[in-house]
């Protein structure tokens, strides 16, 4: 009996030798979502399989990313595991590609070289689900191309730069996700070589933004740039060499449209912007949030606008790019602008608005350039029937007109509202209804969260823009995950950013009467009008009683944050890809649990009864203190990894017409004002007299 069992036991053991095991299926979450994709079964090739292709098109594979990097060039197709075909009579829109995976081989056609590199993205992702899994790659045919042609996402560095190398990063993830340009608002970020004195001295050069440009070309990129004017000038204006340039001598907000003066500078600006975007098809003129007099000219403002667009807008035709202007000035001087941010208003309503004023606008018709492009940018509502009017308005009378959305506007330490999904899909799914060419994702730094917290917003803006609406909320969120971090993250129970949406914004405020983060530096006296009032020795819980709501807030809050950091303690030792993301996202997480326990401390000793229980509740507020001081050093060290956190020293701050958090100090202070504020008060003004009484008990 026990030979026969070990004989069959060893014809087992040869059996299962001589009949590999079968290729191992994958979970595969592309991102962009293709348009078609049938999977048929598993082929034999494996993650690592793939080492040589053939293509009728000359590339370097290092462009194609990690996965695709290592593969060798062969001369024929026969001879490839992967073949890349230009047929430029594909039946597929331009930037797309077919795919074909069979047992053995991967075939990508595409009528240009955008779509056969979009195809190798693809292909990428594939590869990288593969690996990690320990899978084959899927048997499947894949039919792919964009639903807008221009897809661009707005890169804004005018009150901070990243290290260099990051920006190289973010140029392949973005190529990853088949984003194809950038619109990059510099401001003095540029070493400007006609205009230097506008320059900040950590600029960089212009030779090493047209590396960076370079750089995306070779991954179908297109950067182009944007210089702030007639308005947000306060960069330029700031200087006291052209203060005479002011529109307003008092103000740096906006140049005179009537010195001629004023366009020497700007197309001196003009011409290293684009030396330094050689490839940008695009010069974006600004012109948004201002309105000019002219020094008193008794021209109308509309007037000194189009006045301002035609100069500009005929430089950036002379220099072969094609003009961009924010459109909001001409519609809100014209009283039609309203509408576009009322929701709720009728069809019969927004006509009714655009019937009365309309014809302040065709007034001026002749005067609006041809050539430009007018960008209608609305980021909570660009579902209003509203702004569909008014984009109606600019295709009716002949003008090119693109939609801008937001994957960040004026939100403080992290994007909000999912980041912006809502809109993001909705101004994407309207721009491919219209028969728009493409659609700008804004970025603002007016607040300047980490950048590494907005990818989530441009993943969803690749989505809308390249698919439309394919798949729903939670399975682009759980594609999300598998894509930036692991397979091993796409269930739900791995999501946390919607989450800490709460503990963000409660934290923004928590320590301050009222929503008044972004103006403490323009308080007389910041700390009685901005901080929360502090307990007093005679306050016998009356403080507790008047903050009830907030106290009962930031107790919901503390544990929200308990939980999303064993979220994130759990994803982080599971991710394969970009851990330091979730390394930003901790030190948000931790920052705002801090203001939720300095409240509930401020109760503890409002609360306390006796010398005793005082000090000890004192002695808790000052170990939070240095908490604080700790968080605050951690946060910075980790921000620091890629972003740089100080100006320069001689570096000259504006007027800050628009209260931007990172445009009030030289260092990080500004992050941390609020904070520093409640500390200061909190030395100065808690119960003196208790404290000293027990100054001995305290140091004890």
């Amino acid at each position: 009996m026990y030979l026969r069992t070990l004989f069959t036991a060893a014809f087992v053991i040869i059996l299962i030798s001589c009949n590999p095991s079968k290729p191992q299926a994958g979970d595969f979450k592309l991102l962009p979502i293709p348009q078609e994709y049938e999977i048929s079964g598993v082929s034999d090739i494996g993650p690592n399989d793939l080492k040589s292709f053939y293509s009728t098109l000359m590339f370097d594979p290092a462009t194609l990313g990690k996965n695709l990097k290592h593969i060798t060039p062969v001369d024929s197709p026969s001879k490839a595991q992967l073949t890349l075909i230009i047929d430029t009579g594909l039946d597929i829109p331009q930037q797309g590609y077919t795919m074909k995976i069979t047992d053995e081989t991967v075939a990508i056609s595409a009528k240009d070289d955008a779509g056969l590199f979009y195809g190798c993205m693809t292909l990428g992702q594939l590869l990288e689900d593969a690996e990690e899994q320990g899978a084959n790659l899927p048997r499947c045919q894949i039919k792919d191309y964009p639903l807008l042609a221009y897809r661009a996402v707005h890169l804004d560095v005018k009150h901070h730069l990243e290290k260099k190398e990051y920006y190289y990063q973010l140029i392949d993830k973005l190529a990853k996700y088949k984003v194809n340009a950038i619109i990059l608002e510099t401001e003095d970020k540029i070493k400007f070589q006609r205009r230097p004195l506008v320059a900040s001295e950590d600029a960089l050069s212009i030779a090493e933004w047209k590396a960076l440009s370079d750089y995306a070309q070779a991954r179908h990129i297109e950067i182009s740039p944007l210089v702030q004017g007639l308005g947000h000038a306060s960069y330029v204006l700031k200087h006291p060499e052209f203060y005479e340039l002011r529109d307003d001598p008092n103000s740096d907000w906006a140049f005179n449209p009537l010195d001629p003066e004023t366009y020497k500078v700007q197309f001196d600006l003009y011409l290293d912007a684009m030396e330094a975007t050689p490839h940008g098809k695009y010069l974006h003129v600004g012109g948004d949030e201002v309105h000019t007099t002219g020094r008193n000219s008794g021209k109308s403002a509309l007037e000194l606008q189009l006045l301002w667009l035609e100069k500009v807008s005929s430089f950036a035709a002379a220099h072969d790019r094609i003009p961009i202007f924010w459109d909001d000035m001409p519609l809100k001087q014209a009283d039609v602008y309203a509408p576009m941010f009322k929701p709720e208003m009728t069809q019969k309503e927004v006509d009714s608005v655009w019937r009365e004023n309309e014809h302040k606008l065709t007034a001026f018709l002749g005067q609006f350039p041809k050539n430009c492009i007018y960008m209608r940018w609305n980021y909570s509502s660009p579902e209003a029937l509203g702004n569909l009017k008014a984009m109606d308005w600019f295709r009716n009378n002949g003008l090119e007109v693109m939609g801008a959305t937001a994957g960040q506007t004026r939100w403080v330490l992290m994007p909000q509202q999912e980041s912006n999904m809502e809109n993001i899909k909705s101004f994407a799914l309207n721009s491919i209804e219209s028969g728009s060419q493409g659609l700008l994702l804004t970025l603002w730094d007016d607040d300047s969260p980490h950048f590494e917290l907005y990818n989530r917003g441009i993943l969803f803006f690749s989505e809308y823009t390249w698919a439309g609406d394919r798949r729903d909320k939670k399975s682009l969120k759980s594609a999300y995950r598998q894509r930036e971090f692991s397979h091993a993250l796409a269930d739900s129970s791995s999501a946390f950013i919607d989450q800490l949406e709460t503990p963000v914004a409660f934290w923004k405020n928590a320590l301050l009467k009222g929503n008044k983060r972004n103006y403490l530096k323009k308080m007389e006296n910041p700390l009685e009008d901005g901080v929360i009032d502090l307990p007093t020795k005679s306050s016998e819980g009356s403080w507790s009683e008047t903050y009830a709501p907030r106290l009962k807030e930031a107790a919901l809050i503390l544990h929200k944050t308990d939980s999303i950091r064993s979220i994130l303690k759990g994803n982080r030792s599971k991710t394969i890809r970009n851990a330091y993301t979730l390394e930003v996202y901790e030190q948000v997480n931790e920052m705002t649990a801090l203001s939720a326990k300095l409240l509930l401390a401020l109760s503890e000793y409002d609360r306390a009864k006796g010398t005793e229980t005082k000090v000890a509740a004192l002695k808790n507020l000052d170990s939070l203190r240095i908490d604080f001081q700790d968080r605050r050093a951690e946060l910075e060290r980790v921000y620091g990894q890629t972003r740089i956190l100080m100006k320069p020293e001689n570096y000259i701050l504006d007027q800050d017409h628009h209260a931007h958090l990172a445009n009030q100090s030289l260092n990080f202070d500004w992050q941390f004002y609020a904070e520093m504020l409640f500390f200061e008060k909190l030395e100065k003004k808690l119960d003196n007299a208790i404290y000293l009484e027990n100054e001995d008990a305290l140091k004890k």
